[in-house]
């Protein structure tokens, strides 16, 4: 598993990018892909584009870890 090289949600951009989601999660290219096209993975998409809100992006974690319960 990759380091993530975000310490803190309040360093993330109010939009992720495929690239930026893999490095918060400390995964490979190909598995954020595989990520972000799973239909419970929260993905705006714009265009042929697809972008992540941060605050979704946060919710997701914390359901998919039980932080949030």
């Amino acid at each position: 598993m990759k380091e993530s090289v975000y310490k803190t949600y309040e360093e993330l951009l109010l939009f992720l990018n495929a690239k930026m989601v893999g490095q918060v999660l400390g995964i490979a290219p190909s598995s954020t892909y595989e990520l972000m096209h799973e239909s419970s993975f929260p993905v705006l998409k714009i265009g042929s584009r697809m972008v992540v809100p941060k605050e979704k992006f946060i919710e997701w974690v914390e359901r998919n870890t039980g932080g949030d319960s």
